[in-house]
């Protein structure tokens, strides 16, 4: 039986995550305006009320389309009640190479959405299994890689190898940040030394991408998990298909880089609709400690 003390606890951290994940739908940085009553589209314009779109997980109840959602309120739908708890949460935007108003444009982003950096590093319990949950945050700075953000989940990756618990990195980014040149590059690098790490002491990786995951992202840590799950319509990808259409001048196939195409070619384990995003990473648990 819980302590009264063990149950405040738990019940102050579970009040925390709640309060982030709310100002998450809020926040003014969203992809969607959310108006007092009503959000709209913006993939087919239509609007429904706010209501709808919450218990619809933030999937737009008329076409279907994905919303992207920030990284509290994803970590809110995932961890049982009480077991929160974020990691190097003081960790913020660094400026290596004096970049031209970027420390205006980083404190800008900080005020809208909240957060310090473009990732939010965690660890609780899922199901009742300890696990390190890492969210790629597309608000700020569209998710990108940067010295921070390499930095965050190579210790992220660290916890969980010492702590001998499975790690779920969902991604979410558009490649390296351009402000930090070489530095972010190099964090592709750094991330994938440590997964491999991690993989050699028999650690267990679930990556889970979302809308976008590419450039620097794809190309490290986001594509070396032991299972890759993904969203629907997820765009997933090196660079994107425009670019590449008009490097290689020809047509794309019909819904390159999709989730869905990259499923039926061998790229993504499955594709999770996001209401079973928590109980397909249970099973996924469950079989593992079988295991």
């Amino acid at each position: 039986m819980k302590s009264p003390i063990q149950s405040l606890v738990e019940l102050v951290k579970d009040r925390d995550l709640r309060q982030k994940a709310n100002k998450d739908t809020m926040s003014g940085a969203a992809p969607l305006k959310v108006p007092a009553t009503f959000i709209s589209c913006r993939k087919c314009g239509r609007r429904a009320l706010r209501s709808r779109w919450e218990e619809n997980y933030y999937i737009c109840p008329h076409c279907g389309s994905y919303s992207p959602i920030g990284a509290y309120y994803r970590l809110k739908m995932l961890y049982d009640p009480g077991t929160f708890q974020e990691l190097d949460q003081d960790m913020a935007v660094k400026d290596p190479l004096d970049f031209p108003e970027y420390r205006e444009k980083a404190e800008s982003q900080a005020k809208k959405t909240g957060l310090k950096e473009a990732v939010v590093s965690s660890k609780g319990k899922i199901g009742g299994i300890p696990v390190v949950v890492l969210v790629l945050d597309s608000r700020f700075f569209m998710g990108s890689m940067s010295q921070a953000v390499g930095e965050k989940v190579t210790r992220g990756i660290e916890v969980a190898d010492k702590e001998k618990c499975p790690l779920i990195i969902f991604s979410a980014s558009g490649g390296a940040r351009m402000q930090e040149g070489i530095y972010s590059l190099m964090q592709m690098a750094k991330t994938s030394a440590a997964v491999e790490l991690f993989s050699e002491h028999g650690g267990f990786f679930i990556s889970y991408l979302t809308h976008p995951t590419t450039g620097g992202v794809t190309a490290s840590f986001a594509t070396l998990g032991d299972i890759t799950l993904a969203e629907p319509g997820a765009l997933i990808g090196f660079a994107g298909p425009r670019v590449i259409e008009q490097t290689i001048n020809s047509k794309l196939p019909k819904g390159f880089q999709k989730s869905e195409y990259l499923e039926s070619h061998g790229f993504v384990d499955k594709i999770v609709e996001r209401k079973d995003m928590r109980e397909t990473l249970i099973q996924l648990l469950n079989l593992h400690q079988k295991a």
